[in-house]
């Protein structure tokens, strides 16, 4: 493993800011990315088999997605901190084995309440593989740190194009418990050795310059950092409470619909896998445009393929309008890291980029519970829909402040003189 680390040095040069040893680690990342992840997509899979397996509502049900997400929050921010001060590899580290300890005590649960127990710790490891990943890659590229941000976080979607697709077959094939089992023992095989292929760290000059560069663009923009981290974080909250409907429960709406578990597990897989294309894609256009203009497109987009949903429900508009939300909605959240590296401190990226994900899963945790108890309510996923439709509206009117702000901001400067 040391020598395959000097060879990628050696190929890629200097090993600093965008360098070819910073591309060996984007490729790494995506890798690590979509394995650890694999906690934020098999309650998906599952949802409809835990209803039954445990006799309970279909909101109780979402329980253990929402503890997941829970726990891949707030596991973000801690595991953030630590990539912050010593680097990625622990995080990664952690994250192996309680994704390892997690799985193997889910599939011994026995009822509800102990699976969502279970996936808080699945959520915790899972988190080592979005957060801090994104944070530690921003700080490699400059020139084309949207394009690098996209790649860490689509590590997440690709997770979620392939994962849903084998936990369905070994789940149809040889039970969820020991489908948990083989996830448990198959995550830290890799995970491991790629996290220890990482260790290489940034020099103190680099860090020296990258502060700079950001406190001349907050100047520019005129808010103080507290506040923009703020404004961030509501935001992130408002989409992702909006974007939890489709992803976490097109599996059990498709069973609803006559349709059945294997059509909806093909569906959000198409979503997730055109996500990946949709972050590669926004990052390639956010280095042109800005990360602000980026954003406030495909929040709009976003919007349209919510309300897509309240009019179309057959198979194959199904199929179409996922795979339209999938293009939407895959580069929203890259956006925020990208806009934090711009305007905050560097050597805070870890926690500061962290935290505003933490409110983007807790958006997604949120609203995943509340579409489950709005269908139990009204027997229907169309308020949900609507529901996620509202706080779209949220994001949208935050996101376009933050951006137009600026240039409100200058008019008037330049009116005064």
């Amino acid at each position: 493993m040391a020598m395959l680390e000097k060879k990628m040095i050696a190929a890629g040069g200097s090993g600093e800011v965008d360098s070819g040893y910073a591309w060996w680690r984007l490729v790494l990342t995506l890798i690590l990315g979509t394995v650890a992840c694999v906690g934020n997509w098999s309650v998906v899979v599952l949802l409809p088999t835990l209803q039954i397996e445990f006799d309970t509502v279909r909101g109780g049900a979402s329980l253990p997605y929402t503890c997941t997400m829970l726990g891949f929050a707030f596991g973000g921010v801690v595991m953030g901190r630590l990539a912050d001060r010593v680097g990625i590899v622990v995080p990664v580290l952690i994250g192996a084995f309680l994704l390892c300890i997690g799985y193997s005590m889910a599939a011994l649960t026995t009822n509800i309440w102990q699976f969502a127990a279970c996936s808080v710790i699945i959520g915790l490891g899972s988190a080592a593989g979005f957060a801090p990943l994104i944070s530690d890659l921003s700080l490699w590229f400059a020139k084309h740190r949207a394009l690098a941000v996209a790649f860490a976080a689509s590590g997440s979607y690709l997770s979620g194009a392939v994962w849903p697709l084998v936990i369905e077959h070994f789940v149809t094939s040889h039970g969820w418990r020991y489908t948990h089992v083989g996830i448990g023992i198959f995550a830290p095989l890799v995970m491991v050795p790629i996290g220890l292929m990482l260790r290489r760290r940034l020099q103190t000059g680099t860090f020296a310059q990258a502060e700079a560069a950001t406190e001349a663009a907050r100047n520019q923009l005129g808010l103080s950092p507290n506040v923009l981290q703020a404004v961030l974080v509501v935001a992130g909250f408002a989409c992702c409470m909006a974007m939890s409907m489709p992803q976490v429960h097109i599996v059990a709406y498709c069973g609803d619909l006559g349709y059945g578990v294997a059509v909806g597990t093909q569906i959000i897989a198409l979503m997730l896998g055109l996500g990946v294309v949709s972050r590669l894609a926004s990052g390639v256009i956010a280095d042109r445009i800005g990360a602000g203009p980026m954003l406030i497109l495909g929040s709009s987009m976003q919007a349209v393929a919510l309300l897509l949903y309240l009019f179309f429900n057959s198979k194959s508009s199904l199929y179409v309008i996922s795979g339209l939300f999938g293009l939407f909605q895959g580069g929203i959240v890259p956006m925020y890291a990208v806009i934090i590296r711009k305007y905050l401190p560097p050597r805070e990226a870890g926690v500061r980029i962290s935290l505003v994900l933490m409110a983007t899963v807790l958006g997604m945790a949120c609203g995943g519970l509340a579409a489950g108890y709005i269908f139990d309510a009204t027997g229907s996923y169309r308020l949900a829909f609507l529901h996620g439709f509202l706080w779209n509206c949220v994001n949208l009117a935050l996101v376009s402040w933050l951006i137009l702000w600026p240039r409100l901001r200058r008019r008037q400067q330049a009116m005064a003189t």
